[in-house]
């Protein structure tokens, strides 16, 4: 009674703080969006997460972007011509783009924003893949205002879409006032269809329509294509609390929240004024572990854990039904999933005991990070936890808070963590989140130079066929070396109230509002 009476509480709480939106909605159209956490910051593809994501893409824009099937198109170039030796980009800039200030975008702003990138002080999430990683920049020049031509040291089939990683901001190109003189960060200068309005650290960030966007001719599509901002106002509320966010759906406090938790679906379904829009993302929910940790380095005890667990058992109790257990780190819906990836792990008791007794476990405590922001992170860990005893694993749960968590996993500080990955739209991508040198990147769980160099000849080549040799040793790899154990791909239920319109869900996971009217 006492949990039903704050939950019922925190949903009020939610309704109050939005009701004041509903006395402006009649003077401006306003879309209130649910987020479960805050952002972190608004400058692209630095201090971010999945939820940062969503909100700067709204209002940045790089010069290539993800289609709606994962390949790679145009967004702030018109187009982009490849040399021969496959080391020389030459992007041609759309013209009449203007960034949020009024001023037109020229080739002398894409070589800024670069090279703002690229600057290690500036701590940009892909710089890495582009100081050597995947390429190296040798070179960024303007050729005239509406063109620039990039120079690498090699070729590589995936320098567009690494460009256009939505972690990576899409290596959004922002006007140079966006920094103020000392250098530090403002707000984005952008040119998408809406700019910077408010941020209320830990209750919302409001969005402006920006009414000199100047839009592709094409249809939507991913986040390339033709884009309108029919309303007002974006308003992202964070409400942290699943059930005060379903409170504020219910009596429409809230336009969308682009993603419910699974159990709440049939109780949803059967409100009358909701309708709901789903797609299966990419992106993974995962057990990751820290391969240097003096217990979770022996793989004897990583693979007791893998077989300790029912993977389709947990992902069945914890998206309640609507997803599908996957033990690759490739996605179920990406063309390279085949029967190779569908091989995973078997739940073995005795096996798991009999890895455990070799391995000369004796019962020391492990520790296993996770977070409640993400209801899903937290019931895997708990449901882990539990298949982990019956084989003799002591693992204790530390709940920290979003913030911190991911903190702990950029720094490599942990044993093991209950972690969601957001989305990559190819896979050599979905393996280059985890794969890499701890020595640079702490954050990577997997830390072997074969399986890094297969990774790389993954990405310097584009026919599908031979990428699929690679993807499929990769994952054979991955499941005898365990450096992490991936459970499935999360199926993302948006849940929108009827006067919402044009809103569709896509394997990003991420919300797209343009294009999208609040009658």
């Amino acid at each position: 009674m006492l949990r039903r009476s704050a939950l019922a509480a925190a949903g009020i709480a939610a309704a109050a703080t939005l009701a004041p939106l509903c006395a402006a909605d009649a003077q401006n159209t306003t879309i209130r969006l649910r987020m479960k956490t805050d952002i972190r910051s608004t400058d692209p593809g630095t201090n971010r997460d999945g939820p940062t994501d969503g909100v700067v893409q709204h209002m940045v824009e790089g010069l290539v972007a993800f289609r709606e099937d994962t390949s790679v198109g145009p967004l702030l170039a018109e187009r982009y011509d490849v040399s021969d030796d496959g080391k020389t980009y030459t992007f041609t800039l759309r013209p009449s783009v203007r960034f949020h200030n009024g001023a037109p975008l020229t080739a002398d702003d894409v070589v800024w924003s670069w090279r703002r990138y690229l600057d290690a002080a500036t701590q940009w999430r892909c710089r890495p893949e582009f100081t050597g990683g995947l390429v190296k920049v040798e070179s960024i020049a303007k050729k005239d205002d509406r063109t620039v031509v990039f120079t690498f040291d090699r070729p590589s089939a995936l320098i567009p879409a690494t460009m256009a990683r939505v972690d990576c901001g899409g290596s959004g190109i922002v006007h140079r006032d966006s920094v103020g003189p000392d250098g530090k960060w403002r707000d984005p200068i952008g040119t998408g269809p809406f700019k910077m309005g408010e941020w209320r650290r830990g209750q919302h960030v409001e969005l402006v329509r920006f009414d000199q966007y100047a839009s592709r001719d094409e249809a939507r599509d991913g986040y390339t294509g033709g884009k309108t901002a029919a309303v007002d106002r974006i308003r992202f509320v964070v409400i942290p609390d699943a059930a005060a966010a379903k409170a504020a759906l219910m009596s429409g406090a809230s336009d969308i929240d682009p993603d419910i938790e699974p159990e709440d679906f049939a109780e949803l379904k059967a409100r009358p004024g909701l309708k709901f829009e789903s797609a299966t993302t990419m992106s993974m929910a995962t057990v990751i572990f820290q391969t240097r940790d003096k217990v979770m380095q022996d793989v004897r005890i990583r693979r007791a854990l893998a077989l300790a667990i029912d993977t389709a058992e947990i992902t069945d109790a914890v998206t309640a039904g609507t997803a599908k257990p996957n033990n690759s780190v490739i996605p179920i819906s990406s063309p390279y999933y085949t029967k190779v990836q569908a091989g995973g792990y078997t739940r073995d008791l005795a096996a798991a005991r009999k890895l455990l007794a070799e391995a000369g476990y004796g019962g020391q405590p492990i520790k296993l990070l996770a977070n409640k922001r993400f209801k899903s992170s937290f019931d895997v860990a708990v449901l882990v936890q539990a298949a982990a005893q019956q084989v003799g694993l002591k693992i204790d749960i530390e709940v920290l808070d979003w913030a911190t968590q991911l903190d702990r996993y950029t720094k490599g500080d942990f044993q093991i963590q209950s972690f969601p990955y957001s989305a990559r739209l190819d896979p050599a991508l979905s393996y280059e989140m985890v794969t890499g040198p701890k020595a640079t990147q702490p954050r990577k769980v997997w830390d072997n130079p074969e399986v890094e160099a297969i990774l790389r000849q993954s990405m310097q080549i584009a026919d599908h066929d031979k990428r699929q040799v690679l993807f499929d040793t990769l994952h054979r790899r991955q499941i005898e070396e365990l450096p992490l154990i991936m459970i499935y791909n999360e199926v993302q239920i948006a849940a929108m109230r009827t006067a919402l319109n044009g809103y569709k869900a896509w394997p990003t996971g991420q919300p797209r509002l343009w294009g999208v009217t609040l009658n």
